[in-house]
Order: structure tokens, then sequence, then C-alpha cells
């Protein structure tokens, strides 16, 4: 469908037909889909699996610390991230910490997958799902805190 900038049958530019539909864009969210979904698993799967991501992230961190092989593992698994290492010592390097987030991301991946595919067609109680985002979301927080953890370095080393 292209717009006419007057009954004389001048066509819009590209970048106003663009900025036109972009005024519209939150008009289609509003009214929503005609048929509701029917299960909550799907939902249920993405919600869960990224508060399991985190809590992940939190046990590999603690890997990562007590066991320097580990650690150089884990960092091999994230060079494809940028400033993952980076010689110049201006722009400084994210180090191994680029290795957590793609064992995080493997993990939040992995879990959604498995997860949506167990409950595709299946209802989730809404407590089920709040209780288990709460556990893994407690426990990734308790598992950052550095006095039930010691070992764990305030600062990178």
């Amino acid at each position: 469908m292209v717009e006419k900038l007057s009954p004389n049958s001048q066509y819009l530019p590209l970048y106003v037909r663009v900025w036109n539909r972009l005024k519209t864009f939150p008009k289609g969210l509003a009214t929503g889909s005609q048929t509701s979904p029917n299960v909550s698993g799907p939902a249920a799967a993405a919600l869960i699996s990224a508060a399991f991501s985190c809590f992940i992230l939190m046990v590999n961190q603690h890997f990562t610390s007590a066991f320097k092989a580990w650690d150089k593992i884990v960092w091999s698994l994230g060079h494809w991230i940028p400033g993952s290492q980076n010689a110049n010592p201006l722009y400084g390097e994210i180090g191994s910490y680029s290795g957590k987030e793609t064992v995080m991301l493997i993990a939040w991946l992995f879990s959604w997958l498995i997860l949506n595919k167990l409950w595709q067609n299946k209802q989730i109680k809404t407590r089920t799902i709040f209780f288990c985002l709460f556990c893994f979301m407690v426990a990734a927080t308790v598992m950052n805190w550095h006095p039930l953890f010691p070992y764990l370095p305030l600062m990178p080393t």
C-alpha cells in the first residue's frame, strides 16, 4: 500500500511512509490477539528458564572462582564476545565473564527449549511459576553475597 501525498498522485517518500507506520505502532498491540492463549506452559517456560540461567551464572561464578582450570575453559567459551581479550590497557577486557555469559546463554536456551517442549500444551499454576522464579532468583542473589562465600573475590583478579 502506497500512501499518496495529495489527490494529484504524488507519492510520499519512503521515510515519511515508514514514520507514518511507526506512529501507529502501539495501536496494533493494544487491540491484542483475536484468540487468547489457553495454556500457560510456554510463558512459564520462558520465565523459569530466564531465572534458571541467572542461577546457573552464579553457580558457574563459584566454580570459576574455586577452580582456575574451569575458569580457563569457561573463558575460552566466551572468545566470540568482543572485548573478551583485549591487549589495549586503555579499553581493558571483560575476561572470563564473557565465558560466564556464554554459559548463561546456553543454559537459558537449552532450559527454555526443554521446558517449552515439556509444557507446550500444559496449564502451569501461577503459584508454581512464582515459586520457581522466587527460588532461583533468591538462590542467585544469596550466592552473590560474599559473607556467605568468603572465597569469592570482591574484585576480579
